[in-house]
Order: C-alpha cells, then structure tokens, then sequence
C-alpha cells in the first residue's frame, strides 16, 4: 500500500514463523512532477499528498483494481541499478504507480467538504511558499494567499501538517538547500542566501539543527555516496 506525507507509521510482523520481506520505495514526489509548483505537482501531487482523509491507502491483492497495482510494485523491484536508463525507468514505473493510486482515490478527493476547502487553502499556501521560498515571507502576506486570518492559517497548517507555517517553511528551505548542496557546485554562502537562510553562520546552525550535519557535511556525504555507486 502507500503511507501518506507527513503520516506518522510503523510496520511490525506479526509472525516470525513465516519469512517476512518488505520491499519500500521511499522517495521525493518531485521525482514525479519534476518540481514543486508546477502543473503537474498543483493537479496529481498535491491533492493527494494534502488529502487529509488519506493517510494510507491499503493495497489486497483480492481486489481486481489493486492487483494491478501491487504488480507494479513488484516490478519495479526487478529493475536493476545496473540497466541502462535505470533512473528513467524508475521514475516512469512510480509515475504509473502513483497515477493508478490517484485513480483510486479519486472519488474520495472529488468530495467536497469545509475540510476539502480548507486543504485548497493549504495548497496555495504550499505552492505559494515553493515558489517564493527564497524570499522574505511574512505569515500575514502567506495568510492573504489563502484569504484566511494569521490564527486560521497557522491552524490549518497545524492540523494538516502538523507544524507550523514558519516550521514549513524552514523546513522547505532546507530540502531546497539539501538539493543544491548535491546538485551543483556553488559555495556554502552562496546556497544559503538563495534558499532563504542568509548568512553562512544562521544557515549552518539551522541546517545542522534539522539534519544533525552541516551543509559541508551534507555535502561531503553524498559526494562519497556518489564515487561509491561510480566505483
């Protein structure tokens, strides 16, 4: 099955007479949209991962629709890292996962309620912080997006997200910063301005306060990861 974003869980095998495998693809849905705010993530992604009505959905393979789509799960396990073109296929084979999850869950999303409402809140101030996150965002500016009070937009985030608007915030900052730390090859001062975390001092403390490394930490952690998988 799927554990929804932000859905607190655990597995525990209920037998250790039988051989117990579990196989999990944990990942970044902007490996599926290609991109926080754009139109795939604001029309596939999001209203899902924001359903606050789904926080599993569970898969049987005694369901016609769902046998489908446990098959594509194991499938994608035999993919091999050492196939040519693994990375697309990869990304293709969750996409297909994730459009057949959407598909089953869209008679569930397609109710409208006050809840439903207020997640359409959340979602422009989501995407409205993805695509601004660089900059200064004041919370009664964040408020206006959605037209709600300051007190309505940080209980909606509470309840749906579970932190708070600020929290988000920062917390975006940082995955962008993780990103740019993997991805490019700009200084530490550099990154921390263009993700939003000023100078180097405050975005050092606050990325090792959310990660537990510093971001040449980050950074030299992945490149060893990198000559592994190379090598």
């Amino acid at each position: 099955g799927m554990v929804n974003s932000n859905v607190l869980h655990m597995t525990k095998i209920q037998t250790h007479q039988e051989k117990n495998i579990q196989r999990l693809h944990i990942f970044d849905p902007k490996l599926i949209s290609g991109g926080r705010g754009n139109r795939i993530d604001q029309k596939y992604i999001l209203p899902l991962t924001t359903a606050f009505q789904i926080e599993l959905i569970t898969l049987t393979p005694e369901r016609i629709e769902h046998r489908a789509i446990i098959d594509q799960i194991k499938n994608a396990f035999l993919l091999s890292e050492d196939d040519f073109g693994y990375e697309i296929k990869i990304r293709e084979t969750l996409s297909q996962i994730w459009l057949a999850l959407f598909q089953l869950c869209e008679p569930v999303l397609q109710e409208r309620t006050s809840a439903n409402l207020a997640t359409d809140k959340l979602k422009l101030m989501m995407v409205y912080i993805h695509e601004h996150y660089f900059e200064k965002i004041m919370i009664p500016e964040l408020s206006k997006i959605a037209f709600l009070s300051e007190r309505e937009c940080y209980r909606v985030f509470k309840k749906y997200l579970h932190m708070t608007p600020a929290e988000y915030i920062k917390s975006y900052r940082i995955q962008s910063a993780c990103q740019m730390l993997v991805e490019t090859k700009m200084t530490i001062t550099e990154i921390g301005h263009l993700c939003g975390l000023g100078n180097t001092s405050y975005f050092g403390q606050t990325f090792r306060e959310i990660t537990g490394v510093t971001p040449l930490e980050y950074r030299r952690i992945w490149q060893d990861n990198d000559k592994k998988w190379q090598d």
